[in-house]
């Protein structure tokens, strides 16, 4: 049985090209629906390069964390804001939001379905 990985977009979006509700996906490998909610990081696009790359490498860290759960997670810096989706799990986005907020004690859950 070939091992679901997830998929993470995670990088500075400063033109994305094709929109996020086209790049999202909805289903999981089961087509069970995925839910979604986002994160808001006040301030990080205007840190210096260094730091922003530093953070993201330890956003990765944190999500990877959390195994197959999160299926996909994409930093818009040009918003500030984490997008992720994840198979349904209780308190996983608040988890999640956390884990962040030790990173950036500043990102804030914004919302979650």
């Amino acid at each position: 049985m070939k091992k679901h990985l997830p998929r993470y977009s995670i990088f500075p979006l400063l033109d994305p090209g094709e929109p996020l509700r086209k790049r999202v996906p909805v289903t999981d490998e089961q087509g069970r629906g995925l839910h979604d909610f986002m994160v808001l990081v006040p301030g990080l696009r205007d840190k210096p390069q260094a730091l922003i790359q530093e953070k993201m490498t330890e956003i990765y860290a944190a999500l990877s964390l959390f195994g197959d759960s999160v299926v996909f997670a994409e930093l818009n810096l040009k918003l500030n804001l984490l997008w992720v989706s994840v198979k349904p799990r209780l308190h996983i986005a608040a988890e999640i939001a956390g884990a962040v907020q030790e990173i950036l004690p500043n990102a804030r859950l914004v919302t979650h379905v």
